[in-house]
């Protein structure tokens, strides 16, 4: 099984463990592409106060987060920590890997995912520095990252994803960076999370809810080979879902899980 998760956009403060290596991160196949994602984002970041305010506007950053664009300017000497460390907000904290038992961490490791406007996609065991770079940045020597990433994921992405599950829980911007096809998009589920009693589909519970299957899973050692076996998993655990299979092949599954409470 492998699960693709989206980042968040706050970060953990900087590790004290050694700088960044590039080499060391999962799928090497996209190490050229993350060593010109770095190298324009730290010459952007690096310079006067002119050059940091147009920083601040490419990524997006209010005047208030003006010391993220100084963040970026050091990422390659910054101290680094395991990406499931460094990464926080609503699914994380919910996912809690920290709490998870040796035997659930060491299956957090292999199947999930983290994709990244600056790295690409990386596991929750590599090491990285504390950043600040959305899939929604455009570059101005690279362009916009959402596109930027196609080529290289493309290449990358179907031999990471085996011959299992493949369980996309990212949000639309980071969706764009890779879209299974053919067969692995056939054995590809995404999941909404809907408040039951309405049908519509909720936010910041969506995350949280997202974070709880994904412990879940890890928990209780589920290993589902397809989409259906997903769904067979999920209610074992207790959870509500509704299952669309495709209409034909090589698309992926949509499913819904109801929640009663919207907290």
């Amino acid at each position: 099984m492998l699960v693709l998760l989206p980042p968040s956009e706050g970060k953990a403060a900087p590790g004290r463990g050694a700088p960044l290596k590039l080499d060391s991160l999962s799928l090497p196949g996209l190490t050229e592409a993350r060593r010109a994602v770095l190298d324009e984002l730290v010459d952007l970041c690096c310079g006067d106060p002119d050059a940091n305010d147009k920083a601040r506007e490419v990524l997006g950053l209010s005047e208030g987060l003006r010391g993220e664009v100084a963040k970026n300017a050091g990422l390659r000497t910054a101290g680094t920590r395991p990406a499931g460390e460094i990464y926080t907000g609503v699914l994380y904290d919910a996912l809690d890997l920290a709490s998870l038992e040796t035997a659930a961490k060491r299956r957090a490791a292999r199947s999930l995912l983290v994709f990244s406007g600056l790295w690409g996609a990386v596991r929750v065991s590599d090491r990285i520095p504390s950043y600040r770079c959305s899939m929604g940045v455009k570059l101005p020597g690279l362009g916009a990252l959402g596109a930027y990433w196609r080529a290289p994921m493309a290449a990358v992405l179907p031999e990471a994803a085996g011959s299992g599950l493949v369980l996309d829980l990212r949000s639309a911007a980071y969706a764009a960076a890779w879209k299974p096809k053919g067969e692995v998009a056939g054995r590809t589920a995404t999941v909404r999370v809907l408040h039951a009693p309405t049908r519509k589909v909720v936010s910041h519970f969506n995350k949280a809810t997202k974070g709880r299957i994904v412990r879940s899973l890890l928990s209780a050692g589920a290993a589902p080979a397809d989409p259906a076996e997903l769904v067979e998993a999920l209610r074992g655990l207790g959870y509500e879902v509704e299952a669309q299979a495709p209409a034909g092949a090589g698309r992926p599954w949509s499913l819904d899980v109801l929640v009663a409470e919207v907290h």
